[in-house]
């Protein structure tokens, strides 16, 4: 029982954490509704919990990673390279964001030269970013429906509700 419980309480804040990008990013990606002040520092929020969700999810970083190019799952390949193109789109877009800052940066005195090339690049990464998220949160669509359903009291899964992303391959993952 304490075992179920205690990956509960990581499969609840696997998916607050989760949720909170998710929603974090979306209203960042509006910045005509929030403002310009509230974009930027929602961003570097979003960025900052997006290093928690990663370092949430180290050991499965880490264990694919190193069996990547042998016998891994095609899910779980899948799953890599979608989590990669992520942190990419995700870090071009923080870059980028703070080369553009207006508001954010010169509160603290810093100023950077606003080059159309940075702002187009920012809006290129945002928009992949949304389409990889989509893709993401499609990929793990039972584990959230699993898990906000158990959360909300809602009955059992109908599916086992571990994350692949939240354990190291199995011996059955690995002799895919």
């Amino acid at each position: 029982m304490q075992a179920r419980t205690r990956s509960m309480n990581r499969n609840s804040l696997n998916l607050l954490v989760d949720l909170s990008v998710f929603v974090g990013f979306l209203a960042a990606t509006a910045p005509l509704f929030t403002g310009l002040a509230i974009h930027e520092w929602l961003s570097l929020a979003v960025a900052v919990v997006i290093i928690v969700h990663l370092l949430l999810h180290w050991n499965w970083i880490v264990g694919i990673t190193k069996r990547l190019f042998g016998r891994v799952s095609r899910a779980s390949r899948v799953n890599y390279l979608l989590n990669t193109l992520l942190f990419v789109a995700f870090t071009v877009v923080t870059f980028t964001g703070v080369m553009i800052s207006e508001e954010a940066l010169p509160l603290f005195g810093l100023r950077l030269a606003h080059d159309g090339a940075w702002r187009q690049l920012h809006g290129l990464a945002s928009n992949a970013s949304v389409l990889l998220i989509g893709l993401h949160v499609a990929l793990h669509w039972n584990w959230i429906v699993n898990v906000a359903r158990r959360l909300l009291g809602l009955g059992a899964p109908k599916r086992k509700i571990a994350a692949p992303e939240t354990s190291t391959p199995t011996a059955s993952e690995v002799s895919r």
